[in-house]
């Protein structure tokens, strides 16, 4: 199938240096915030590249839960694909894309874990059936139907029926610390605006960088 005729123009009024924050944090949330109002779905789904030891990338969407000066949290299984290779490549690049907007935003940095304090205070915020789902998946192993989750759903809310359901063991989250992040607004005839921040030392040094 031939899709190179796919195109459109992506009109907006684009970004010049002093619309931006010295701050990207500060910036991202300004966006982020834009995104929320207008109504983009799940402004939080962002992609998350990670890779092998020896460079094999992955990607997959997750759900960004809080973001801070220190950085962007998510959460996950720690037995999880995910979570095998920032193990061992503690690297990741995450991609918010704002498409109708004409927006996206790139963030590259070292991960680490949240504390477990951390990890708690998230998981009991979560619906009950979240937190039965976090206790029945093995994520990324194989299974063999989805019959055999349904019952392992089953048998963890009889083994929960009464009382607060604990944080598992496997399950919490990682924070990407960011040493780039890019801010891309689309513009006319492919003529983009893009500006990045890099971390040097305790500042920002921002370049607005070619389409």
């Amino acid at each position: 199938m031939n899709i190179s005729d796919m195109r459109r123009e992506f009109e907006s009024d684009g970004l010049d240096r002093e619309d931006l924050d010295d701050n990207p944090i500060q910036q991202f949330a300004h966006w982020f915030q834009a995104a929320r109002d207008a109504d983009i779905l799940e402004p939080n789904a962002m992609s998350l590249a990670t890779a092998t030891a020896d460079g094999q990338p992955s990607l997959r969407t997750v759900l960004l839960k809080y973001f801070d000066e220190t950085g962007f949290v998510f959460f996950t299984n720690y037995g999880s694909n995910k979570a095998r290779e920032l193990d061992s490549n503690p690297q990741a690049a995450l991609l918010f894309p704002w498409i109708g907007l004409n927006r996206q935003i790139i963030v590259q940095g070292r991960v680490e874990k949240v504390s477990k304090t951390e990890s708690l205070r998230y998981f009991s915020s979560r619906p009950r059936g979240s937190q039965i789902g976090a206790w029945v998946s093995e994520q990324s192993k194989v299974i063999t139907s989805r019959g055999l989750l349904e019952q392992k759903v089953e048998e963890m809310k009889r083994k929960f029926r009464e009382g607060s359901i604990p944080l598992p063991s496997f399950w919490g989250g990682y924070r990407v610390v960011p040493r780039r992040i890019e801010f891309w607004q689309g513009r006319p005839s492919r003529l983009h605006d893009r500006f990045e921040y890099v971390r040097q030392g305790d500042r920002w040094a921002i370049n607005r960088l070619q389409p």
